[in-house]
């Protein structure tokens, strides 16, 4: 085979690949100086002349600064050829076979590129050849480039998922272990490739993700980590979301009827409401910086009413092996189901209004007894959020001019009574049960400890210090009698 050869203006110095009909020649334009890439139609391939040109054609139609460049196509009597642009740097291909790794905060702005150059090619509705590591270059100021795949003819719908399912396997190394946002990024990745959701992310919801993680990881904060949108599934509906809506809609039969002889008590399950935070920076009596982005709160703790009716979405999803469709990723094997600490007892004295634990308890009473995966599963299916750490405070600074005034109550159902509130209207902050938040934090107290998660304000067994209550926990499994949760969603 020839070593060099000419293509006009560009001289060919070095076959780089080859292909049943096609040789890819690094070479040199003579008239500029520049390196490019040449892809030679070979000899007794020429029948495919007429694809391979559309092909090209097909490339020289895409305007995109993250995708490369075609310069130019020719045809002649002996052959036919492209010129393109040869992208400088490394390709995540190479990157994953020579074991290296980059940082989250990196990975993601890399990710957040390729995702906006495949959303140009949906919009344009461009066919493309697969996506892989070796598409993807970057160069030595970190600018990314996507090779340009466009081919002739019609895009499939599935070639999206076709793409994402592949890189988020063969992207899997790349994040950094052990350092902030790695986790994340790995999650990211394993709902690309389908795994622990209804289906892989679209390019959309990939380039969502990234910009919040880069928001997570770029926004400054006292408290170590910055405010977040927990990651959650695509908003796409399907059945497994109309299912759980249709429960979430309808009452349980159950909170209607009451047993003869028994005291009555409000059946009626209260909706959630949610209460707007505005963008802020606000600074807690210890001198801690607390700053987020606008988001909703919910008024009060999920409630054990609201709490029945995830979990008989789950039995509903059980019949078709969908129970896990709210699990976390990381969820440990071991722990099975969502179910409350007690929960048939707990259930059965809230339907009747009696004791449970010494305490009289509603359909209205916040839930407790639940751990992190539990108020996490529940949070994705009501479609929002753990809220984080930072969130939770803005919530109490940003409704009282004196926080540690707001008068703790005991653990009472939630009504539009309840005195345990901000002047924004929030609910429970001081007293009734204590809070999940969203992810570990270091305890200001000990900046050289582990980070830990954090359970958010006082209890009617623990008043601490009220609203602004922080306790550091280890275990995402701990449960208790004092322990429940509230959800957030994003600001419209």
């Amino acid at each position: 085979m020839e070593t060099e050869k000419d293509f006009g203006d560009y001289k060919a110095f070095e076959c780089v690949a080859e292909s049943r009909h096609t040789r890819t020649w690094l070479a040199e334009q003579g008239s500029v100086g520049r390196k490019v890439l040449i892809e030679e139609l070979k000899e007794g391939a020429f029948g495919e002349r007429d694809s391979f040109l559309a092909d090209a054609r097909a490339k020289a139609t895409v305007e995109h600064p993250s995708v490369g460049s075609i310069y130019e196509a020719s045809r002649g009597e002996d052959g036919c050829f492209f010129a393109y642009e040869l992208l400088p740097g490394e390709t995540l291909g190479q990157m994953v076979a020579a074991g290296k790794t980059m940082a989250a905060i990196d990975f993601v702005k890399v990710l957040g590129k390729i995702a906006e150059a495949n959303l140009y090619h949906e919009s344009k509705k461009n066919a493309t050849s697969v996506l892989d590591a070796g598409s993807v270059h970057i160069d030595d100021h970190g600018v990314v480039r996507v090779a340009n795949l466009a081919v002739a003819g019609e895009r499939m719908p599935d070639q999206s998922l076709r793409d994402t399912l592949k890189l988020g396997r063969a992207l899997e190394p790349l994040p950094e272990r052990g350092k902030p946002g790695a986790s994340r990024c790995l999650t990211l990745l394993a709902w690309m490739r389908g795994e622990e959701v209804v289906q892989p992310l679209s390019w959309e919801a990939v380039q969502d993700y990234c910009e919040q993680i880069e928001l997570q990881l770029t926004e400054p904060s006292d408290l170590v980590a910055p405010p977040t949108r927990a990651l959650r599934p695509s908003r796409k509906i399907t059945w497994i979301w109309g299912a759980a809506a249709l429960v979430a809609v309808v009452p349980l039969g159950g909170f209607f009827l009451m047993s003869s002889g028994k005291k009555k008590v409000s059946q009626k399950s209260v909706q959630t409401e949610f209460v707007d935070i505005e963008m802020g920076n606000w600074k807690t009596p210890d001198n801690l910086n607390v700053k987020t982005q606008a988001f909703r709160i919910a008024e009060a703790e999920v409630t054990i009413g609201q709490y029945a009716e995830f979990l008989e979405t789950l039995e509903l999803l059980s019949a078709d092996g969908a129970e896990k469709a709210f699990d976390h990723p990381e969820q440990p094997e071991e722990k099975k189901g969502h179910m409350a600490d007690d929960w048939s007892n707990l259930l059965a004295a809230a339907k009747t209004g009696e004791l449970w634990n010494d305490q009289y308890v509603t359909v209205n009473t916040p839930v407790v007894g639940v751990d992190w995966w539990d108020a996490y599963a529940y949070a994705k299916w009501k479609r929002g959020f753990l809220p984080t750490c930072e969130q939770w405070l803005a919530a109490v600074l940003s409704g009282a001019k004196n926080p540690s005034g707001i008068q703790g109550s005991a653990w009472l159902p939630v009504t539009e009574e309840t005195m345990d509130r901000t002047n924004g209207g929030v609910i429970g902050l001081a007293g009734s049960v204590s809070e999940w938040t969203s992810e570990a934090r270091k305890n200001p107290a000990n900046p050289l400890g582990d980070e830990l998660w954090v359970i958010a304000g006082g209890s009617y067994l623990k008043p601490g210090k009220g609203a602004l209550n922080l306790d550091y926990v280890p275990d995402r499994m701990l449960r208790r009698a004092d322990l429940g949760f509230r959800i957030c969603v994003e600001k419209e």
